[in-house]
């Protein structure tokens, strides 16, 4: 039986549910990825220290500011160097893959790291659609997400003869969560009875009537027996909310080039006004599809932490964090784990 075997119950403190930690392996302007993946294990190592849940890091592609493509790798990397926490994928986008390359390199995972590894699964491709072509030969769009992912649970749980076997994989108990941005993967993970985690960090807006179609749709299986929601959110602490609201231009300016329809480059430094690098219509764009994120002091994000815990009920949060400085970084995850009781 899963260890994500539990009940959704009724109104929660920041302390009653498990905090975990949602990377990309950003790479900021002026370092490499080989600075990325140093800056990332140490945050994971803190992130163990400090009594997060979780670390799992995401694939996306032709993103020069984004270091995590070969997702399965670095999970590898960042469990070798913990001991403890959980790792995994936020997500595997799966219509880039093979079902059964992704069955055999979790488990892999699973085999070197027993007990510790997530699988959560996407189905959006991460990319751009000239990097979705070319990690997509074959012109798979999402469309057939339900058949591949049933292929994929065959091959951990074989239910009958098989000409293909994951090995290994196979016999391997790896929990697997649907991640979403809108309906379909909230659907689908109630219908088929499996934990579900929303990406409320870029698309707030969608975030509540999918985590009620999730509830609504549950139907109790052999992974779960009630419903469990893990919900990401962007969390900016630092000291002062000055402070804070400085830090946060840097996540500000990522999302700005993505509403003008650039590729995110390197993450920039923060900057005193943000006023002189957008317009009245983007500001209001980017607060919008930033709409759920928290940012300021150690009294100002447990409060607003407080409040989305009441309206989303959520069973787990996940924290994401587009951060320039890494010690800031490190220390934004540090109050978070503070005032949640962690640390």
């Amino acid at each position: 039986m899963s260890e994500e075997k539990t009940s959704h119950t009724g109104q929660k403190r920041l302390s009653d549910i498990p905090f975990s930690v949602l990377d990309l392996a950003p790479v900021v302007t002026g370092s490499t990825p080989a600075d990325a993946y140093r800056n990332s294990m140490e945050l994971a190592r803190q992130a163990e220290q400090w009594g997060y849940h979780r670390y799992w890091l995401a694939e996306h592609h032709n993103m020069p500011g984004i270091a995590s493509s070969a997702t399965s790798v670095l999970i590898g990397h960042i469990a070798g160097g913990t001991s403890r926490i959980r790792v995994g994928s936020g997500g595997i986008m799966l219509p880039n893959h093979a079902p059964l390359a992704i069955a055999e390199q979790f488990g892999t995972l699973e085999t070197l790291y027993p007990g510790r590894i997530d699988l959560g699964l996407g189905r959006a491709p991460g990319s751009d659609q000239r990097t979705m072509h070319a990690l997509r030969p074959d012109g798979r769009n999402g469309h057939d997400f339900p058949e591949q992912l049933h292929e994929l649970r065959a091959y951990f749980k074989p239910t009958g003869p098989a000409a293909v076997h994951a090995f290994p994989g196979e016999g391997l108990d790896i929990p697997i969560w649907l991640l979403g941005s809108s309906g379909f993967s909230a659907q689908l993970a109630g219908q088929l009875g499996l934990p579900f985690a929303f990406a409320s960090h870029f698309s707030p807006e969608y975030m509540l009537p999918a985590l009620e179609l999730y509830r609504s749709s549950f139907q109790p299986s052999e992974v779960l027996e009630a419903p469990r929601a893990m919900v990401a959110v962007n969390v900016i602490a630092a000291d002062t909310d000055a402070q804070a609201k400085r830090t946060a231009t840097s996540m500000y300016q990522t999302f700005l080039d993505m509403i003008r329809g650039r590729t995110p480059g390197k993450l920039k430094p923060p900057v005193d006004n943000m006023d002189e690098l957008w317009s009245d219509y983007e500001k209001a764009a980017v607060q919008r599809q930033l709409g759920s994120s928290i940012v300021g002091s150690p009294e100002t994000v447990k409060a607003k932490l407080q409040a989305f815990l009441d309206v989303t009920q959520a069973d787990e949060i996940m924290v994401a964090a587009h951060i320039y400085e890494h010690q800031e970084r490190l220390r934004s995850f540090e109050i978070i784990a503070e005032m949640t009781g962690r640390k």
